[in-house]
């Protein structure tokens, strides 16, 4: 204000533009939702999410040349940082995004008598582009701008400087996402079921978070982070109420990234939600959660490491072996895949505890290795089929290994990444998330560690050792269980986003240093 006229807040439009990208196609969507013609909107949406992802990506990668030398940039009055570490996480979020839009793109075109995946889609007319030519009429396109709005929120979750903005993001991302886990056509019950239990149990974990926020502010006076951390490093040493806030907001993002005890959420969401949207939950998600708990911790909260750290410690390792324990007992691939994931929190929190450069760039590539394991692995569960749909019964995988040997090969590979196992990207990742918790005095975090890693090579071999070693399951068609297993042949879009994975898990486990460096680099917090 300057004798009492209002100043415009400035918004800065160019550091802003790889999020402005993804939100105007996601509004263009809404249109062309509203006033498209239904024979035009399947290729009007896949090509304006695809196109606005590579946009996005492109605007990411400019951005990060062009604040090479620089800490980076605060935006919209102080509420967005771009900093070398929200480009590295964006185009983390969009990379593993584009993949898992590919899959939503095929999951789009699936209706009950035409599913361009299913083994009897043969009886549809002619190549799979003839198929999908059939099913667009019906296809479900609502799901191209949700999750092009959830992506713009998992874009500013990280970047959020300010708890405020931070709210806004998780608010952004989290409504689309509770209404793609309902949006599964073959098992519509138990995706509505997850759907529900996704949104209430997410409406109080958002709900913690707002009480944490007003508690943080309360204390401070402030919603920036870097405000609050040096009103917290000149406190008063009354900070009770700092540390319940802080309490608070970290139940708000542990509940986000499936830390136990708040992952009660994700074994059943995972498998109810249709499998593509499973992927883009599971990496994306992730990815943008443990960035903004990484912003928190390290910007707004490091003088309070005394009082959250031993919470930290406590929650990580129960996480690594209720996680992998449990996994064991699974007879679903999904939720195994969900509880592998629970595991996953637990090691990544072994980065974010150290508290230190070496902590902040080994998170920064375990969440990067990871997120193309994960979409990849949803990939290939979306091929596996009989003709009620997709299979994730765990033993009717068995002999898979024969039948299709190139799909059961790739998976194990990612299951053995998953494992730890060397020459992996994913052994790379606990390796370097262990040295930095090892590095911080942590020892005890990194036994447990490599116990839960043991533990979790169990539920990851016998699903090798079955489909390579066992049996198949016999079935005749017609038969209740929906007839024998068969791996379908992937269209481009499903190989690509299984190659792009296995890929990732090859190149980056033989060769990880240049992504060691790049995270390494971008391992700065803008203050």
């Amino acid at each position: 204000m300057n004798d009492g006229i209002l100043t415009p807040p400035s918004i800065e439009y160019s550091v802003l533009s790889p999020m402005l990208i993804v939100f105007a196609v996601a509004v263009v969507g809404v249109l062309v939702e509203a006033f498209a013609p239904s024979t035009v909107r399947y290729r009007a949406q896949m090509t304006l999410a695809l196109g606005g992802s590579v946009a996005a990506l492109a605007s990411v990668t400019a951005l990060a040349f062009s604040n090479a030398g620089s800490e980076g940039t605060r935006a919209i009055m102080g509420a967005v940082a771009i900093d070398k570490a929200a480009l590295f996480l964006q185009g983390t979020v969009v990379l593993v995004a584009i993949p898992s839009l590919l899959m939503v793109g095929e999951r789009a075109l699936d209706r009950e008598k035409a599913d361009s995946f299913a083994p009897q889609a043969s009886t549809v007319p002619g190549s799979l582009a003839e198929r999908q030519a059939v099913a667009a009429g019906s296809a479900q396109t609502e799901v191209f701008p949700l999750t092009m709005f959830a992506l713009g929120g998992l874009m500013l979750f990280p970047a959020s400087n300010d708890l405020l903005t931070m709210f806004v993001a998780l608010e952004v991302f989290s409504l689309p996402l509770y209404l793609l886990c309902g949006l599964a056509r073959r098992r519509r019950l138990l995706s509505q079921e997850a759907s529900m239990k996704y949104f209430l149990l997410g409406a109080f974990s958002s709900a913690f978070f707002l009480f944490g926020t007003a508690m943080l502010y309360g204390y401070s006076g402030t919603l920036e982070l870097g405000a609050i951390g040096d009103a917290i490093a000149i406190g008063d040493g009354n900070d009770a109420l700092a540390v319940l806030g802080t309490a608070l907001v970290g139940v708000g993002l542990l509940f986000k990234v499936g830390a136990i005890p708040f992952h009660s959420w994700i074994p059943d969401v995972y498998q109810g939600a249709p499998t593509p949207v499973t992927a883009f939950m599971a990496a994306a998600t992730k990815i943008a959660a443990f960035g903004a708990m990484l912003r928190l911790f390290y910007v707004a909260l490091p003088d309070l490491r005394d009082d959250w750290r031993p919470a930290l410690w406590a929650v990580a390792i129960v996480t690594m072996l209720v996680g992998a324990i449990v996994a064991v007992t699974q007879t679903d691939i999904k939720r195994m895949l969900a509880y592998s994931s629970i595991t996953h929190a637990g090691f990544i929190l072994t980065g974010l505890i150290a508290l230190d450069g070496q902590g902040l760039s080994s998170t920064l590539f375990y969440l990067f290795v990871y997120g193309f394991s994960t979409v990849s692995a949803f990939a290939i569960v979306t091929v596996v089929r009989n003709e009620n749909g997709e299979v994730t019964q765990m033993s009717r995988w068995a002999g898979i290994g024969r039948t299709s040997p190139t799909i059961a090969v790739m998976f194990a590979l990612l299951l053995l990444s998953f494992a730890g196992i060397p020459l992996t990207s994913g052994f790379i990742g606990k390796f370097a998330v262990f040295s930095a918790a090892a590095g911080d005095g942590a020892i005890p975090l990194v036994f447990v560690g490599v116990l839960s890693s043991a533990i979790a090579a169990v539920f990851y071999v016998r699903v090798i050792v079955l489909m390579f070693f066992a049996d198949p399951v016999g079935g005749t068609q017609g038969d209740d269980d929906g007839g024998p297993t068969t791996v379908v042949t992937p269209s481009l879009a499903t190989w690509s986003a299984i190659v792009l994975g296995v890929a990732t898990t090859i190149v980056f486990g033989v060769f990880p240093q240049p992504l060691l460096d790049l995270a390494d680099s971008a391992a700065v917090f803008l203050r």
